[in-house]
């Protein structure tokens, strides 16, 4: 299982759609104190919709305590301040994500001595980051094509029609 880790998550909205979103890719979401909302925020509620009762989350005081919770982990670490993409490296299954708050990012202090575990989404100009929640998505989908989307489904169907095969 995939493992999204938020470091001092501050916009409960932004929360709520990676929740959801660490529901349809199976992953578990991690989130490290101080929070700048309660849990039980109705943004937070309202941007997970009804997913949020099937969300695996797990919190944590600090830093520290969730490596205390969770030794060995792989962690990347996703940051504007990487000098390789996320495309770069290979993400094994049970490896962890971490992303930083929105004002601030990952703090340079759990950056620096990690330089082969941090990434970078590709921008162009002088845009300082992409939203949180774009950015845990276009990371963990690539971390799920990787692992060839595995237990997910991989085809849709039609509601009312069937679709036209040609023969």
């Amino acid at each position: 299982m995939l493992n999204i880790v938020l470091h001092e998550p501050e916009m409960p909205a932004n929360t709520g759609n990676i929740g959801r979103t660490c529901v349809a890719a199976g992953a578990r979401l991690h989130l490290i104190e101080p929070l700048g909302f309660l849990l039980n925020d109705k943004m937070v509620k309202r941007a997970g919709l009804d997913y949020w009762d099937k969300l695996d989350v797990r919190v944590y005081n600090n830093f520290q305590d969730f490596l205390d919770k969770n030794p060995g982990a792989k962690i990347y670490m996703a940051t504007t301040k990487a000098t390789q993409t996320y495309t770069e490296v290979s993400y094994e299954p049970d490896c962890y994500i971490m992303f930083g708050k929105e004002s601030a990012g990952i703090p340079e202090e759990l950056l620096v001595d990690r330089e082969d575990t941090c990434i970078r989404i590709p921008m162009i100009g002088d845009i300082r980051s992409l939203n949180l929640s774009n950015s845990v998505a276009i990371v963990l989908y690539e971390a799920l094509r990787q692992n060839h989307f595995d237990h997910m489904n991989l085809e849709g169907h039609l509601h009312r029609l069937e679709w036209h095969h040609d023969a």
